[in-house]
């Protein structure tokens, strides 16, 4: 559409960025931009297209008069300041549904990996060790899963551990309206220091708003079952790192898995390194089908919205 120019400031698959040119959009590539760049360039844009790594905040946002949208490709908006950016009349967009059956998998992944050892047993063999004797695991069928948020990734990922013999509990703040998805997944809703004290494995699937930040501090992580394990594949804020690190330490969680941290890329080389803790690099929609699937719904509402 001619005068609309969109400035895509993270890499996206190029299915998505052919379709924005085929709708007559002006699109640039500047997928290695810095946050100054991108306060200098902005100016020109009608829209931004990101994934976690460029920040739209009050500075950027400040300095694009022109700007009508901003696009995040994936699931969380902590890194475009919403608020202010609807104040500014500039609608912002996400693709939540792509990327849900990545991060279950995912999780399904870290699940099996604390299960079996998986990572240390790799790692034995890699340094020309047999140790078989000492990697003795358990299998998850017959295991309760804990799943905090009950939303696309949490339904998903309930489905999929029903299917392999799991118990499934579940919390989430509306969870009167998610009752049929509870239902069909076969799932259980229970207050939240029930789902902790009961489940083996316990997995995060809220976003990071002000009431999430630090939900697993000391107090929620010292009620959950011992020698239990914590996977956060949504946002790293959400759990308070040295809670978990000294629970990790005293033995009251047998493991963890992470794939979000407070800082990122994380520094903590102190939980990081520890050995019942899996850890990725935001990892979660890392796959050819959750990026293509990113790349084609930001397309398509952004055609809707400025076409």
């Amino acid at each position: 559409m001619k005068g609309v120019k969109i400035l895509i400031c993270d890499p996206i698959d190029e299915v998505g960025v052919a379709m924005l040119r085929e709708a007559g959009f002006a699109v640039d590539l500047d997928t290695a931009i810095t946050p100054e760049g991108l306060v200098k360039k902005a100016g020109g844009y009608t829209a931004l297209v990101v994934r976690s790594r460029t920040k739209v905040m009050k500075d950027v946002l400040a300095a694009a008069p022109n700007l009508r949208a901003v696009a995040r490709a994936g699931v969380g908006l902590d890194n475009v300041d919403v608020d202010e950016a609807r104040r500014r009349g500039v609608q912002v967009i996400n693709s939540p549904e792509a990327p849900s059956n990545a991060v279950a998998e995912l999780v399904l992944g870290y699940m099996l990996s604390l299960a079996r050892n998986l990572p240390k047993a790799d790692a034995s063999m890699k340094r020309g060790e047999w140790i078989k004797s000492k990697l003795t695991g358990f299998e998850i069928q017959g295991k309760t899963l804990g799943i905090v948020g009950f939303g696309r990734i949490g339904h998903l990922l309930g489905k999929k551990a029903k299917a392999l013999g799991m118990r499934v509990l579940c919390y989430d703040v509306m969870i009167d309206k998610l009752m049929s998805l509870v239902e069909e997944a076969g799932a259980e809703s229970v207050p939240f220091d029930r789902l902790l004290a009961e489940s083996d494995f316990v997995t995060v699937h809220v976003p990071l708003l002000p009431q999430t930040r630090g939900m697993f501090n000391a107090e929620t992580i010292g009620k959950m079952k011992k020698e239990s394990y914590l996977i956060n594949a949504a946002r790293g804020g959400i759990v308070d790192e040295e809670a978990l690190l000294e629970a990790l330490k005293s033995g009251h969680l047998a493991g963890a898995a992470l794939d979000v941290y407070e800082e990122e890329p994380t520094k903590n080389v102190d939980l990081v390194g520890l050995g019942n803790v899996v850890c990725t690099p935001h990892i979660g929609a890392e796959s050819v089908e959750a990026q293509l699937a990113n790349s084609t719904i930001v397309a398509e509402k952004l055609i809707r919205l400025l076409g």
